[in-house]
C-alpha cells in the first residue's frame, strides 16, 4: 500500500452499471463502444455505496474536449484531486477477484475520507491502480 496523489481534478464521462458486480463488465463494454481505447484518454471505475448501502458503479473515461459528455449524452463526473491510499494490481485479469479483496483492505485504513469513493485507474490493458481517498 502506498499514498498516491492526484494533483488535479479529472473530468470524466460515465456509464452507470445496472447492477454491481454483475453489470460492471457491460458498463465498461458500453463505454468502450463509445470511446475505444485511446492513449489520450485515461479509463476509470468509480464506486461507492448509496443510502441503501448498494454499490453504485460507474465505468468512466477522461473527457479531453469540453462538452463531450453532453455531445455523447452520458453522465459527467469530476474525480477530485487529493491524496489516496492505493495499490497497483498488475495483470488484474488473471484474477479479477483481487480487485474486491484489495478494496476491502484499503477501506480498512483508519483515515478514509467518508465522502470519498473507490477509484480504479486503468494504467493500460493489464494493470490497474486501486485508490481510496484519505483525509490528510
Amino acid at each position: 500500500m502506498e499514498e498516491y496523489i492526484l494533483n488535479e481534478d479529472i473530468k470524466v464521462m460515465c456509464i452507470t452499471a445496472e447492477s454491481f458486480p454483475n453489470g460492471v463488465l457491460a458498463a465498461h463494454q458500453k463505454l468502450h463502444a463509445l470511446f475505444p481505447l485511446d492513449k489520450q484518454r485515461r479509463y476509470f471505475g468509480i464506486s461507492r455505496p448509496n443510502e441503501k448501502r448498494e454499490i453504485i458503479y460507474k465505468a468512466a473515461v477522461e473527457e479531453i474536449t469540453a462538452g463531450e459528455a453532453e455531445k455523447f449524452d452520458v453522465e459527467a463526473f469530476t474525480i477530485k484531486k487529493g491524496t489516496f491510499i492505493s495499490e497497483l494490481i498488475p495483470d488484474f485479469m488473471k484474477d479479477v477477484s483481487q480487485i474486491g479483496k484489495t478494496f476491502e483492505k484499503l477501506l480498512k485504513q483508519p483515515n478514509i475520507d467518508p465522502n470519498g469513493y473507490c477509484l480504479e485507474m486503468y494504467i493500460n490493458e493489464t494493470d490497474v491502480r486501486l485508490m481510496v481517498g484519505i483525509k490528510k
